[in-house]
């Protein structure tokens, strides 16, 4: 079997590792396997970056006048297609089409008229709307019938000038519409029931949590680490993100928890931008971005409670990470971000409720992680490891190519 993916990038961030983790699972299971991108080149040997870096540039500054993500990058695009030709795969495996990178216009054309079986999961809601990636957190509905005057045009990907929310709505319909043999992936139930009030509601959908490493993200010695950062007496409250603290990630409630809580307990941040440090009280620890997964985790299994105040996300693995490391989570019920959580792993919040944010802390004690730690651990690896998502993949690819035959 021969499947080729394509995602923004390869081998950053998220859904980059997921590609590129998935891409060597399947050549280890004796298949051949594909990566196009956009950006962060993971140097696997089979990959095909798609359009030049001024080429993908362009794309961004005309996406940012005119609202017209994903209908740019034609050359890197048309390049993309022969490429396709020339490997001839059985599956391709399609990721976030967003990011600068490529036409969504020529590619869905091409796909349409080769009859490629297509899988597409869905790591956001910016397939079926005419503009945003999340659109929740501020209780827009205008997807579900025709979007227009888009509340969140200067939000990811963003547009400074014109909002052509609508006719983007209404070409995304149309071509996202035009293949016979695609299946949508969802990581999570609250995005599949969202596919399903969409325009793609025509597709089959099935959910494939992500998975992350759990040998990796596992409970670690912190000792010395606690020492170091003279932590020994604290209750320690931890939040991470990859893309820093903006307003969809909670900034605002770490701002204000950093101002209410005591000085029993010390905040942490790891992932934040200049912007947020800007931002912080000054007894907020704030850690910039690291690739060190061992670290991470070390950082995790620190932490007496997860914090994850998102407004909306997908699946996050920062729950899970946590979870394998034996840290419990609160969060806000919005996405899919609650579904990791259950009474011995975590509590969940009405979304914004900062009240209600930080009573859950205050009855979260360290005991909570002191009778839960193993529970936490066991249902990350039960259920979130990484092998689990590789498995459940290679079953669907398997199922696509036995429909084409």
């Amino acid at each position: 079997m021969k499947v080729l993916q394509i995602n923004t990038v390869s081998g950053y961030g998220s859904t980059g590792r997921i590609v590129v983790d998935l891409t060597k699972e399947m050549v280890k299971q004796g298949n051949e396997a594909f990566i196009s991108y956009g950006q962060k080149d993971s140097k696997y040997k089979n990959s095909f970056r798609i359009g030049t870096f001024l080429e993908n540039k362009c794309h961004n500054i005309l996406s940012r006048i005119f609202d017209r993500q994903g209908f740019y990058t034609s050359r890197g695009t048309n390049k993309l297609i022969k490429y396709i030709n020339e490997i001839n795969p059985d599956i391709v495996h399609l990721h976030n089409l967003h990011g600068n990178y490529i036409n969504i216009n020529i590619l869905f054309k091409f796909l349409s008229q080769s009859e490629i079986p297509v899988i597409w999961t869905l790591h956001d809601c910016w397939p079926f709307t005419g503009h945003c990636a999340y659109f929740d957190y501020v209780d827009c509905n205008k997807w579900i019938k025709g979007c227009y005057e888009c509340p969140l045009s200067k939000s990811y990907p963003p547009s400074i000038i014109l909002d052509n929310s609508k006719s983007n709505y209404n070409i995304k319909k149309k071509i996202f519409n035009g293949l016979s043999n695609m299946t949508i992936v969802t990581p999570s139930e609250w995005l599949a029931g969202l596919v399903k009030q969409s325009f793609l509601s025509k597709y089959d959908v099935t959910v494939i949590n992500n998975g992350i490493d759990t040998n990796t993200f596992d409970i670690k010695d912190v000792n010395a680490l606690k020492i170091k950062l003279r932590l020994e007496n604290k209750i320690v409250l931890l939040g991470v993100s990859a893309e820093g603290f903006e307003s969809r990630k909670g900034l605002k409630y770490f701002i204000e928890l950093a101002k209410s809580l005591t000085s029993s307990y010390q905040l942490i941040l790891i992932g934040a931008t200049k912007n947020d440090c800007k931002q912080l009280p000054n007894n907020v620890i704030a850690i910039s971005r690291t690739n060190n997964a061992k670290q991470l985790a070390e950082y995790y299994s620190l932490a007496d409670i997860f914090l994850n105040p998102t407004l909306e996300d997908n699946f996050p693995t920062t729950n899970l990470e946590a979870l394998a490391c034996g840290t419990p989570v609160i969060t806000f019920n919005t996405g899919g971000s609650p579904e990791v959580v259950d009474e011995t792993t975590g509590i969940v919040v009405d979304k914004m409720d900062s009240k209600g944010l930080l009573n859950a802390i205050l009855l979260m004690n360290r005991q909570f992680k002191k009778t839960n730690s193993l529970n936490c651990r066991k249902k990350a690896v039960e259920y979130y490891d990484k092998k689990r998502m590789y498995k459940k993949y290679l079953e669907l690819y398997h199922l696509k190519t036995e429909v084409k035959c």
